[in-house]
Parts: C-alpha cells; structure tokens; sequence
C-alpha cells in the first residue's frame, strides 16, 4: 500500500490510503455487497495498520457491516482490539466485566446502527430500578458513550445516542475519614508490627494502596526524607495472559510525584529498614530480591487485601475505631493536612490528584472549618478598636485611622 501525496494510492487493489486537507489520513475499502467503509487516522503508517487489519477481518469473515453489525458484535470488537493494548489491564477487566454482564445483556441484539437514546435510556432505568447505585450506572454510560464515540469515528453510525441521554445524577460521596486523635489510636494498635511502617507512611503521605505495594527502596531517599511514586503494582486480570501481579505506570502523569516524609514516618521507615534486613539475613537461599519497601518475610510482594486491609482491620478492632476501607486512610491523611492549613494546592500536589478542584470537591467537608478559622485570623489581625484594643496598624506600629 503506497503513498502518494494527498490523492492517495489503492494498494494491491484491496484498499486505499489517502492525506485528508487537515494533515490526517484516511483508508478506504469496499465491504461486501459493495459498500464503501472508511478509516481515520493521524498518521499514514496507523491508517495503513488499520487497514491492513480490516482486510484480513473480513477475509476471516470477523468484519460485519455496519447494517449488519449488532452491538454486541461491535463492542466485543472494540475491547479486543481497540481497547485491550491502549487501557490498563484492571481497566480493561472492568470494561470487559460492565459490557458481559449488563450493557451486551440489555442491548446486544439491537443493530449497532439501530441503537436509540430510548434504548439506552430505558437500560439505565432498569439497573437503577434493580437496586444499583448512580455511581455504577454512570460508570456504564462513561463505556458505552466511549465505545460509541469510537463507532462515529469509525463512520459506524452517523452519532453517538449516549449524547442525548440523562445519565443519573451523581451522588456525592461522603468520606469519613478518621480524626486525629483516632489516627493516634490506630498507630499505637499498629505499633510493634513488623509492617506498622506501612501504616505510617500511608498516613503521612496519602499514598494509594497500589502506589504502596510497588513502592521500592530505590524510590526513598531517606537522607533527604522523600519518596517519589514512580510505579503501582496491581493484580493481572484473569482473562488475560499471565497471572499474579505487575508493575505499572502510577494512575496519571500527576500521579509521578515527590513527596516529603513527616519525621516520624521516616524514623518508622529507618526502623523497617533495619528490621527487614534481618529479616533477609535469616531468609538466607530463600529470599526473593525485588527491592521492595514493604514485601513478606521472603522479600515477595505483599497481598492487598490478607496483608494490608484485613491487618489494618486488626488494628482498627484492637484500637476499638469503626471499620474503614484501607483507602480511607488516603482520606484521612488529605484531611488532617487541610484541617491543620495546609493549602489545598499542596494536598492536591501530595496526592497526586490532575486537579485542585478534584481535591476541593472531595474535601468540601472540611472548607467550613478552615472558612471559619480564616474569619478568625482575620477578625484577630483587623480588629475593631483603638490602638489600645489590637486595631489594625502600619509598618512603623502606629495606629491606622
């Protein structure tokens, strides 16, 4: 398949490729029964993948017409190929889980190009009715608008019906993170523990359960008392290639961060450190070196749920605190730094949220109190009064009037 400038070039007589007046490419070819189906693409060399992977779908008989194709068919299509080598892994399961189990089930038979807001509309109707939460019927909407979005690229369908429908409101999520004085209470629970370290660093830090578990030592300068998020381990999903865990980009690029460690959680890391290298020692043959932070008593990566939410369970039983989510402790941290007044910019930055209102609307709980602490602070500096009451002063000390 050639390239020959904007007028394009059939190659081989299966298709042809050709610049649009906007710099991007497009590959044409004809579908049976003669229909002409196109492709669009940024570059010439990714036109020419996706035409030469069109082509050998229809001659295994995998490609289906647009007034053929169901959604089912469509979508099962865009997971396998458009969405399974671009998303992460646990993000791929997820698609695959919400298309299987609940958008394929209520509109797979329908024609992709048949599909109506009032389909889609009814279909969020039902789970709603069925007991499901807003949350988790948005998270169906978010796919499938996706996946639609892609078919109108795709020239599948003339427009995406999810744009003319009302998906539920979102409720707001209430985070009910722990005080500080129960923060203290779960440390003491936790003290003594050969992974208490974790616990501390999750605190001090707002660190994700995942940005935890891929944390090495290579990641911590503890001269300097900074982290840096470099990575996340997170499980390999069970239809795919593999099993167990792996290493992985942090969540966003906002999510790459630097962190300085609150003194006494590098004292904890110090503490562990020396604490793990005995650990080895005694290991011997059977250690397992992966550098990691927070590993077994072999030096392999910990389990999720039995080593970290079912201990911090432990901990919250023994300090007789409610039972939380280990990500509650990311909460916890973000809120104590905003309650002491730390800007939320800061915080946005040590969480590695991609926005400040990100972090504003998740910790509107606390604005109230720091609304009124700055009354406070600035009734205290312009006070009504004379000069004998506090009023407000110049540089040299003398009373303003």
């Amino acid at each position: 398949m050639g390239k020959r400038g904007k007028h394009g070039r059939r190659g081989n007589g299966e298709g042809t490729i050709y610049e649009r007046a906007n710099g991007t490419y497009a590959a044409t070819f004809t579908l049976a029964g003669g229909k002409r189906r196109t492709l669009y693409a940024k570059t010439y060399k990714e036109a020419q993948e996706k035409l030469k992977r069109a082509l050998y779908e229809q001659q295994q008989g995998m490609l289906v017409t647009a007034p053929q194709q169901t959604v089912a068919q469509y979508l099962t299509d865009w997971l396998e190929h458009s969405q399974k080598q671009s998303v992460r892994p646990r993000t791929y399961e997820r698609y695959e889980e919400i298309a299987r189990l609940h958008i394929i089930p209520a509109l797979g038979r329908h024609k992709l190009h048949q599909l109506s807001a009032q389909h889609v509309q009814a279909f969020y109707t039902q789970k709603l009715e069925a007991g499901l939460s807003a949350l988790t019927v948005i998270s169906f909407h978010n796919l499938l608008h996706k996946a639609l979005d892609t078919a109108v690229r795709w020239s599948l369908v003339a427009r995406n019906v999810c744009d003319a429908v009302s998906p539920p409101r979102r409720q707001r999520f209430e985070v009910k993170p722990l005080t500080l004085e129960q923060v203290q209470r779960l440390l003491a629970a936790a003290e003594g523990h050969r992974l208490a370290a974790l616990f501390k660093l999750a605190l001090a830090t707002g660190m994700r359960r995942g940005e935890l578990l891929g944390l090495k030592w290579q990641d911590i300068d503890l001269a300097k008392g900074t982290v840096q998020v470099r990575r996340v381990l997170s499980r390999i999903p069970s239809r795919l290639p593999g099993k167990g865990y792996a290493e992985a980009e942090p969540k966003t690029q906002r999510s790459r961060r630097t962190i300085v460690i609150a003194p006494f959680a590098l004292t904890a890391l110090e503490e562990h450190r020396a604490r793990q290298l005995g650990e080895k020692e005694r290991a011997g043959a059977a250690w397992q070196e992966h550098d990691f932070v927070f590993c077994t008593p072999l030096g392999t990566h910990l389990n999720p749920t039995r080593d970290m939410l079912d201990l911090l369970k432990v901990f919250l039983k023994r300090a007789g605190l409610p039972d939380i989510r280990f990500h509650d402790l990311r909460h916890s941290s973000a809120t104590l730094l905003l309650s002491l007044g730390v800007h939320p910019k800061v915080v946005q930055e040590i969480l590695g949220h991609s926005q400040i209102s990100m972090t504003l609307d998740i910790y509107s709980h606390v604005l109230p109190g720091m609304h009124q602490d700055a009354m406070a602070r600035l009734n205290a500096a312009i006070a009504v009064g004379g000069p004998g009451e506090g009023g407000a002063q110049d540089g040299q000390g003398k009373a303003l009037q």
